[in-house]
């Protein structure tokens, strides 16, 4: 599909390259250099503002390399019953992750923004609820030996558009914002700000 304005993605996700690619968008990516950590430590807000911030962190940094473009910056916090998770940094991670979040409910929020040199031109932040099943230890353990370390690269340690799936009872909200992109809103404004044939 024609894409009229010269897009690039400030992510290194490949569930959201693969998303943009599926949509028909040509988008170039470049991984941003961002300290999300510090980021996180610093930041005092409410998990929707943290979302967003991580997420123009992100998109600002590269557009300010890329005069002419439109950016697009994307993040994702999980929360659970007040606590705030990062993506797991090994396996053994992912197994006490799993189980702090079995058997419970728990929110993603997903971040979106695009950036035009050194200004937001839009944003928007979605939520997702996820209910867990009670997952037992040898489900985890077999879930995370099929699935192996792609899983370490999401921050529930689950793909939805895999085995990912079985972990859940019930899940309310957008399949694209689980996934990591708001992308229905997304495209709109894209159609609207002239970037995509409408």
């Amino acid at each position: 599909m024609e894409t009229r304005m010269r897009l690039i993605l400030a992510s290194g996700s490949p569930a959201r390259q693969a998303m943009l690619r599926q949509a028909g968008l040509v988008c170039r990516v470049v991984r941003p250099d961002v300290d999300e950590s510090a980021l996180k430590r610093r930041f005092a807000g409410e998990v929707p503002a943290l979302a967003l911030t991580l997420a123009a962190a992100k998109a600002a940094r590269v557009a300010a390399d890329e005069p002419g473009a439109l950016v697009i910056g994307a993040d994702q916090v999980l929360e659970c019953e007040g606590e705030v998770f990062d993506k797991p940094g090994g396996m053994a991670q992912a197994v006490a992750q799993l189980r702090r979040l079995r058997g419970r409910a728990h929110t993603l929020v997903t971040a979106v923004c695009v950036y035009e040199g050194e200004r937001m031109v839009w944003s928007d932040v979605a939520r997702a609820r996820l209910s867990m099943r009670a997952l037992s230890d040898e489900f985890i353990a077999a879930y995370l030996q099929a699935e192996g370390e792609d899983v370490l690269g999401c921050v529930g340690v689950y793909r939805l558009e895999g085995l990912g799936a079985q972990l859940f009872s019930a899940i309310e909200g957008d399949f694209f914002t689980i996934l990591g992109l708001n992308l229905l809103p997304l495209l709109g404004f894209l159609r609207a700000a002239g970037a995509i044939r409408a």
